[in-house]
């Protein structure tokens, strides 16, 4: 036993002898679509990290990836350090995520310093910040429907002619393929926070309202895109909450007839965003996507992606008919029926507003009233 163990051992001195080091070869792990991930921006203490969500864990990407190619020497690759250059370099740095899913997934990922609980970390907005957000007003027919009800309502859906000219009673007559919706746009400095972030009532706002809408992520620039062309400008899908305030400040005197616009939906942190971003290939379901608003756990809203007005193609077209649109901006696709406009009920101090969306996630936004110079 002992001259056979001499005998293979030779080939591996005589490297030695002459110098050169054996070679190990690269294990094989696949670079394709294979384990579905969500993308998250996320804080465990002390840094913000672009993590990799699988089940219950979330991996930070350049710590798993430095992992990886240690342990199968595969070749390096740098990957991006925040969510918004990840989502402009996605087509050139998928496949490593995508390698990196496959191989933890198998491996699983007890004991990795750079994987964490994500009841234990803190997620953060997944995009701070995107250049653009742009939304969709009365996007869904039963909420134009709704919106219609109440004549006095002062938001952007409301009814009376006099308060802006919005007809309910034009839905039927929509092509949406050759009519525009209406957007309006929000400040994404100002205006994002992330899940488990509270919003303050500003002081004199008794008509807060919550809106749960499916948001789109741009992946790359869009600039005069046709409907058929807008799938492949999508990265992928998230939550926006569009905060609106149905009340508005009052002006005593006005050159303009109905609602302004900046003032119901531009209050400073009234766009909840999150808690993740799903990259397209993972949600090919997303025009009927099941999407659910709770306030203190009682539903409000309950629709499906499937009864938008202007669907993913329209929106993009016609968004990108005006402006470009770059990666990681946001396309916010309206809200379903049962707001508390339509119900006639608003948010206090001490409500909690979940938005669901089934695939993505749950957008968490406690409600308090606005604490002075403390607040942000």
């Amino acid at each position: 036993m002992k001259s056979i163990r001499w005998i293979l051992a030779i080939p591996f001195l005589a490297l030695i002898s002459c110098g050169e080091s054996p070679q190990v070869e690269a294990q094989v792990v696949s670079d394709a679509p294979n384990t579905p991930f969500k993308l998250a921006t996320f804080n465990p203490g002390n840094h913000e990290y672009v993590g990799l969500v699988l089940g219950g864990r979330i991996l930070a990407i350049n710590a798993a990836n430095e992992a990886l190619v240690t342990e199968t020497l595969i070749p390096e690759m740098k990957l991006p350090q925040d969510m918004r250059t990840l989502v402009e370099e996605y087509s050139t740095v998928n496949g490593r995520l995508y390698q990196i899913a496959n191989y933890y997934s198998e491996k699983g990922t007890d004991g990795l310093d750079f994987a964490y609980d994500i009841e234990r970390i803190s997620i953060e907005a997944p995009i701070k910040y995107p250049w653009n957000i742009v939304a969709a007003a009365a996007n869904y027919k039963a909420h134009a429907t709704g919106m219609a009800a109440d004549e006095d309502e002062p938001g952007e859906e409301s009814a009376a002619p006099r308060r802006g000219g919005f007809d309910a009673s034009r839905v039927a007559e929509i092509v949406p393929e050759r009519d525009a919706p209406v957007m309006f746009a929000k400040s994404p400095r100002s205006c994002i926070i992330g899940t488990g972030e509270p919003y303050y009532i500003p002081p004199g706002r008794e008509r807060i309202d919550w809106e749960g809408e499916m948001a789109i992520i741009i992946g790359k620039p869009a600039y005069l895109v046709s409907n058929d062309d807008a799938h492949d400008h999508v990265f992928g899908y998230s939550i926006m909450y569009d905060m609106s305030d149905r009340g508005g400040r009052t002006r005593e005197v006005s050159m303009f007839p109905g609602p302004n616009w900046f003032d119901s939906k531009s209050t400073n942190r009234c766009a909840p965003f999150g808690p993740y971003i799903v990259p397209k290939e993972f949600l090919p379901d997303f025009d009927k996507l099941r999407l659910v608003t709770r306030v203190n756990g009682e539903v409000m809203q309950d629709q499906t992606t499937a009864d938008l007005i202007w669907n993913e193609a329209n929106l993009v077209r016609y968004t990108t008919s005006i402006l470009m649109l770059y990666p990681g901006d946001v396309i916010a696709t309206g809200t379903p029926s049962g707001t508390g406009a339509e119900r006639g009920v608003f948010l206090k101090q001490g409500d909690v507003v979940t938005i669901e969306l089934e695939g993505v996630g749950t957008l968490v936004t406690p409600i308090e009233a606005y604490p002075g110079e403390s607040g942000n």
